[in-house]
């Protein structure tokens, strides 16, 4: 596995509506390789039947999936910010 950056400032989990549809979850500043956040992504999509995308390095999930992404980061130890 690639080796992770040290976490120097907390993960931002927020939601943001969107025009149509559920909205999305952003999951901003994870300090991962792009490959790690690929990887992460598919797994989060897989468990959560959930479209999404990496945009610009931001892990973007369909609809408001904040306190699975939450309990998912922390569980891996990473520091995180909850918005919204």
């Amino acid at each position: 596995a690639p080796k992770e950056r040290k976490q120097t400032e907390p993960v931002r989990v927020s939601f943001r509506k969107t025009g149509k549809g559920s909205g999305m979850t952003l999951v901003e500043k994870l300090p991962m390789h792009p490959a790690g956040k690929e990887e992460l992504l598919k797994k989060f999509k897989k468990h959560l039947g959930a479209g999404g995308s990496v945009k610009n390095g931001v892990l973007e999930l369909q609809g408001d999936r904040r306190e699975f992404v939450r309990a998912e980061l922390a569980a891996a130890g990473y520091k995180l910010k909850v918005l919204g």
